[in-house]
């Protein structure tokens, strides 16, 4: 594809590579185009696939050894990214749990890594310019890297359609899925990992549109899950999850073992119609069954290690710091400003909850904290106290909190009480310099009587 605009020099951009058709494309495309070294970096975030066939790929396509990089981030992923998030129980739109909004930033940072190390100019990816995952890519690139340029193809090239991509393919002799090439795979894209997978587009693309119950894949349907209920216990150290019924894991190994767990009981299914911070809206499907289970457990041991106003401001702020990890601003002030704050607030989130799964519901049957409960059963009890709580202190201060009440109803009774002016005085009032005009109706009913006729005609005569 011959190119007619002029380009900015560039001499290595760092391609954030899946070795899929799109980005197999930008790949050659970014070679040809601004006839630049291409550094590929592939993410392992626990997507499910293979990533070493990246590799395999990128060789094919002229890419050095040297110049390819595949890293498995999945502990960081979830250590300095998903459990963060959690820590502040974030949804955006009252139901989505970030899933795919969260990885974004993580691979945003690597790029910015890479092209640093290998001192590249530039970096790219396949977000289309319709989307979200552009303002995050390029809002994390950004703020870890002012002057970096982004090379976004989707927002360049004329390749629009699978077609015109498979096209270019053949024409430059890269290699193409069979399923692909035949127009199999799914009818619908799919985005993956270790939080949740997603499902857009496609099909999907109606809001009306039932999807498949085969379309799914990590969760079975509440329907055909097991009919005996699971308990399983989470162990938490300052906001996170340690250990599983008892065993230590890794923050990755948590989520790993909670998505099984999750899924095997018809747990985490989200479909949803949400805003896009581009200004459009767009209907996705998500899977989330470890994060769902981490979300109700998060909330459940709060719940005893929470002061009351700590926790109302928390929940204040959390739609607020959802919109922020949505729309791409992981790495503002105002996120890393009010993680400190969340952070801070995780201190005293430490003991054990109980969560009972049952057919795509999660109940908490049981929460305790042995260093950091706020409840008090000598407080709390419904039985003698033995004078820990004095009830006729209640007397005061309900008086105290009715003050504003009581007055207000007072106001309102005299407003009540006070006597209405007569409707002819009113009238008069209305008709003052300054008064407030009267309807011809209101008029009317103010005086009935003819008006005099002016001297030397008739009433009658037309005046």
């Amino acid at each position: 594809m011959a190119s007619t605009r002029t380009v900015p020099p560039i001499k290595k951009v760092v391609l954030a590579y899946s070795g899929g058709l799109d980005t197999s494309v930008i790949l050659k495309w970014l070679q040809d185009e601004y006839q630049c070294e291409v550094v590929t970096f592939t993410a392992d975030i626990g997507q499910g696939e293979e990533v070493e066939p990246a590799r395999a790929k990128a060789l094919k396509m002229g890419i050095k050894p040297e110049n390819i990089y595949i890293d498995d981030l999945r502990e960081e992923f979830v250590r300095d990214f998903v459990f963060p998030m959690f820590r502040a129980n974030a949804l955006y739109e009252g139901e989505y749990l970030l899933g795919t909004s969260i990885a974004r930033p993580l691979i945003g940072k690597r790029l910015i890594d890479i092209a640093k190390k290998t001192r590249a100019d530039a970096i790219s990816h396949g977000a289309t310019g319709k989307g979200n995952d552009q303002v995050r890519f390029e809002l994390t690139a950004y703020a870890l890297m002012p002057g970096v340029k982004v090379i976004a193809p989707w927002r360049e090239w004329d390749l629009l359609s699978r077609d015109k991509l498979l096209a270019y393919a053949d024409k430059h002799g890269i290699p193409v899925d069979f399923k692909k090439r035949k127009g199999g795979g799914a009818p619908y894209s799919m985005d993956a990992n270790l939080l949740h997978i997603s499902y857009e587009g496609g099909v999907l693309e109606d809001p009306n549109y039932a999807p498949d119950d085969k379309m799914w894949r990590l969760t079975l349907s509440p329907e055909k899950a097991p009919g005996k209920p699971q308990i399983v216990e989470l162990t938490y150290e300052r906001g996170d999850i340690v250990a599983i019924d008892g065993k230590r894991l890794s923050p990755a190994q948590v989520l790993t073992l909670l998505n099984a767990i999750g899924g095997r009981h018809g747990i985490g299914r989200l479909d949803k119609v949400e805003n896009r911070y581009v200004g459009m809206k767009s209907r996705g499907c998500y899977e989330t069954p470890g994060g769902t289970i981490m979300l109700a457990g998060h909330r459940a041991i709060e719940s005893i290690t929470l002061d009351r106003e700590v926790q109302a401001l928390k929940d204040d702020l959390m739609p607020r710091y959802a919109r922020m990890i949505y729309n791409g601003y992981w790495f503002a002030p105002e996120r890393v400003l009010l993680q400190g704050l969340i952070d801070a607030s995780q201190a005293s989130v430490n003991g054990k909850v109980r969560l009972k799964l049952y057919k795509g519901t999660i109940m908490c049957v049981g929460r305790e904290s042995a260093t950091d409960s706020l409840f008090d059963p000598m407080i709390s009890t419904f039985d003698d106290d033995g004078g820990a709580y004095d009830q006729a202190d209640a007397a005061g201060f309900i008086k105290l909190n009715a003050l504003r009440l009581r007055i207000a109803a007072n106001a309102k009774a005299r407003r009540a009480a006070k006597p209405r002016a007569p409707a002819k005085a009113a009238s008069k009032a209305a008709n003052k310099p300054g008064g407030k005009p009267v309807s011809k109706t209101a008029a009317k009913a103010v005086s009935t009587k003819p008006a005099p006729a002016k001297r030397g005609k008739s009433a009658a005569e037309p005046h």
